[in-house]
């Protein structure tokens, strides 16, 4: 006990992270493999247990088996809390059971919490975790409470109707892509209600808990003699997270007009386009088969699911803040600034260094991830890149090629969702062990570029 405590006291906060999320997927292959979780009859194998609970555990959706005809109720609760530990996090709910048990929150577990929520102070972190919680559970009984009663009209009992309600508005909410229905939200692609609500909840769980909170502390900000002042953070965030959407929405508009929204009407066209914009920020649920989508939609959805979420929220990618500062930065270059400015703010030269080395660690693992998968799989390279980036991006789409991977297919997709949801950061950093910078140099000398 002795020996593994100064093992543990030897790690760096990313790799104790990435210790915890391993622990919660033996956790959660423990819990999807009792009988109780089951339907009668049902057998699965255990790569399949792995992948399920690892796509949980990643909230993407990603899927081998079918939930509704895999899980029993009992095994839709269990999924349900095994999603809340991957969407609102770790460190998020470690923090409440620490309070409960009233263990002291002190430097090192403050540490794991920033590294979690990629928190750049160790500053409030309590209360960020106590009000991430609050806000994300107030959400969800909010979504089930509507979903629930509208699904009154579909479903013949209120017991199945609310337990319909309460798994799509958890698995929105934490952008997780699992479903119920056994057809996503396919039976819903002409209820528009239905489709609103979702995206209502798939934006507030990926636009970013500051941004979040930044909100509700504008709504109930009691000085009104103050102007309330958002971070840079949540304005650019938010202008990048809702451009994006946008711009998803218009172009799949475009690229589609004459082939698959050809003999739809313009409301039809606009619900597709919107909702499947909106997904692709890390949703993963669909009211649509979109391997009906021409090839040049796929592969801006690729680009879209590659983007992801924003930081500190439920989901991956690698992120909107990350995409934002690489196009700040090439505006920047291209014009000969030697420095980042933006609403009356200089971007930290850190900051405009990870998003690059992000971007290119994120491009070269799905590039390798492709040419295994092409390798190994007998699917277009279309398909294959498709499933990647949103196995990557933790989004949860895919072309129906999910349950026909091979075994190493299937174990490449599960290191894609891990390392997504972990962060590509916390992957890198995983060999960090906090030494200091050297304090000496060498001459420095240029070289070509371009």
């Amino acid at each position: 006990m002795y020996l593994l405590k100064k093992k543990i006291n030897t790690l760096s906060p990313a790799q104790l992270i990435v210790s915890f999320y391993l622990l919660a997927v033996i956790i959660s292959v423990s819990l999807l493999s009792l009988p109780i979780a089951l339907k009668p009859g049902v057998n699965w194998s255990f790569i399949d247990v792995i992948f399920t609970a690892v796509s949980a555990i990643s909230v993407t959706g990603l899927g081998v088996v079918s939930t509704a005809d895999t899980f029993s109720t009992a095994g839709i609760f269990i999924l349900m809390f095994i999603l809340q530990f991957g969407g609102i996090g770790i460190m998020t709910l470690g923090t409440f059971f620490w309070l409960l048990i009233g263990k002291k929150i002190g430097l090192k577990e403050r540490r794991l919490i920033m590294t979690d929520q990629n928190q750049s102070n160790l500053s409030g972190l309590v209360s960020l975790m106590k009000q991430i919680l609050l806000i994300i559970i107030i959400i969800e009984l909010i979504g089930a409470a509507v979903l629930g009663t509208y699904f009154m009209k579909y479903y013949s009992t209120w017991q199945e109707a609310y337990l319909q309600g309460l798994f799509a508005s958890v698995s929105a909410t934490t952008n997780a892509g699992f479903d119920i229905t056994g057809a996503s939200l396919i039976p819903f692609a002409n209820d528009y209600f239905v489709q609103f609500i979702n995206i209502i909840l798939l934006t507030l769980g990926a636009i970013g808990f500051p941004v979040l909170i930044e909100v509700k502390d504008f709504i109930f900000n009691k000085d009104k003699s103050m102007k309330y002042r958002f971070s840079l953070y949540t304005k650019l965030t938010t202008i990048t997270f809702f451009g994006l959407m946008i711009f998803g929405t218009v172009a799949i508009l475009l690229l589609e007009w004459n082939y698959f929204f050809s003999d739809k009407t313009w409301h039809e066209s606009f619900f597709y386009a919107f909702f499947q914009s909106s997904t692709t920020r890390n949703g993963g649920l669909a009211t649509m088969d979109v391997s009906l989508f021409s090839e040049p939609t796929l592969l801006l959805i690729c680009f879209l699911m590659f983007i992801g979420a924003s930081p500190s929220s439920v989901g991956g990618g690698v992120r909107t803040t990350t995409f934002a500062l690489n196009l700040l930065f090439l505006y920047s270059f291209a014009r000969g600034y030697k420095s980042i400015k933006i609403f009356k703010r200089e971007l930290h030269p850190d900051d405009v260094l990870r998003s690059l080395a992000v971007t290119m660690m994120a491009g070269l693992l799905c590039f390798i991830s492709v040419i295994i998968l092409r390798f190994t799989e007998p699917f277009s390279t279309v398909e294959i890149l498709f499933e990647v980036t949103s196995a990557f991006g933790t989004t949860g789409l895919s072309m129906g090629i999910t349950p026909e991977l091979s075994s190493i297919g299937k174990v490449i997709i599960i290191l894609l969702m891990f390392i997504g949801r972990i962060g590509i950061l916390s992957f890198i950093f995983l060999i960090n062990r906090e030494t200091d910078e050297v304090k000496y140099h060498y001459p420095k000398e240029r070289i070509i570029i371009g």
